[in-house]
């Protein structure tokens, strides 16, 4: 009986440090963006999303017993892959983080995915990723995204355009991985509506004249120009160069040129111009607007999608009683979908609290958070129209 009552004695103390060391008092996310390059005016709003979850979790004391939660910023430079999977690295192997919200663009996600996440087994989720090529990458059941597939908004820009009785564009697009899945997405659904693409033809970034491009997009003609580029790079470019040339004065911008600078930048110039990028106005984001009170851009976009990228990657931490990313990868689709109780922002706490004493959560977030087939957002889109040079919100789709 004592060897027994030694060997359990042995077994709970073993029990009891694997417990401790599932639930140490730190857990650390990597918040991996592109502070610098062609969206860095999105950017900042986006890192503020996703801390402002941290927060309310750390706040909370609820995670794995007493855990607080600390952000590591990185650099993805949104479109250099070498730098971006350095950044990626020294997160990893450096500080040590124990998931990964991000990165932003298509190419340096893909990148990252590849390099860095799946060698060493570490959870990404992507608040803004959009290439519909991620939807097939291998990934190990490792990489989720909050933002829909560009397959998904090459429908709605379509529909879009044919609603504004737009049957014939000129299109240009960023020459990288999420501009030429976009400008392919686009392309099929607007030809097989109907529609007609007069010209569809890349552009490079980081040029000081885009004259030459805006020649060709004006010789093919067309009722609207569509961008799919960066507002912070050579997408307003080839904007300027339109307008100053009087080549198009209306334009139709996906999710990349849709923000506080494109107003900055242009202003009534392009009124009557319109676009989209991911929104919605389920209740989470009325919510999610109140818990940021000003504090930053609460409408910018893919910041909601950074608050529910941490959030998930929290949540399923808790569900899986582990912050080890082998363990809780399998619960982020089970705590962002039914069944369960529905989450808003604010209620991570309360979250946190169903999923300790046993019960499940349907995390609704900031987005309408439905995560459908590889683990990627089901997708919902707030249409934009440019009126007295300011942003405003047409409906949602």
């Amino acid at each position: 009986m004592k060897k027994l009552l030694t060997a359990t004695a042995a077994s709970a103390l073993m029990a009891s440090a694997a417990f401790a060391g599932g639930h140490a008092k730190e857990v650390k996310i990597g918040v991996i963006l592109g502070f610098t390059g062609p969206i860095e005016s999105l950017t900042p709003s986006m890192a503020d999303g996703a801390e402002l979850a941290m927060k309310e979790v750390s706040d909370s004391g609820l995670l794995l017993d007493g855990a607080t939660v600390t952000s590591v910023r990185a650099d993805s430079t949104c479109v250099d892959a070498a730098a971006a999977t350095a950044a990626a690295e020294r997160l990893v192997t450096s500080d040590k983080v124990d998931g990964i919200m991000g990165a932003d663009c298509s190419g340096v996600t893909g990148a990252i995915l590849s390099n860095v996440a799946v060698p060493n087994g570490v959870v990404m989720i992507s608040p803004s990723a959009t290439s519909p090529a991620l939807s097939t990458a291998e990934d190990n059941g490792l990489f989720f995204r909050t933002a829909p597939s560009d397959a998904r908004q090459g429908v709605v820009m379509t529909e879009i355009l044919m609603e504004e009785g737009i049957k014939e564009v000129a299109l240009t697009y960023t020459n990288n991985d999420y501009g030429k899945g976009l400008a392919d997405s686009f392309q099929g659904a607007f030809e097989a509506a109907g529609g007609k693409v007069t010209i569809s033809a890349a552009h490079e970034d980081g040029k000081a004249d885009y004259s030459a491009e805006v020649g060709a997009l004006a010789a093919a003609g067309g009722e609207r120009l569509v961008v799919a580029g960066y507002v912070d790079q050579g997408g307003s470019g080839i904007v300027r160069s339109a307008i100053d040339s009087g080549a198009f004065d209306t334009f139709h911008f996906p999710d990349g040129m849709i923000g506080a600078k494109l107003e900055e930048n242009f202003g009534d110039e392009i009124d009557g111009s319109t676009g989209q990028h991911p929104g919605t106005d389920s209740p989470g984001v009325a919510k999610y607007e109140e818990i940021v009170a000003g504090a930053f851009d609460a409408t910018s976009p893919f910041t909601p999608e950074a608050y529910d990228a941490a959030a998930l990657i929290l949540l399923a931490m808790q569900a899986a009683n582990s912050k080890d990313s082998a363990d809780y990868k399998e619960h982020i689709m089970h705590v962002a979908n039914a069944p369960g109780e529905k989450i808003y922002p604010g209620e991570l706490a309360k979250a946190l609290q169903i999923i300790k004493d046993g019960g499940d959560v349907d995390y609704v977030g900031a987005t309408a958070v439905e995560l459908i087939g590889p683990g990627e957002s089901a997708g919902n889109y707030r249409q934009i129209k440019v009126e007295g040079g300011k942003i405003t919100t047409a409906k949602f789709r």
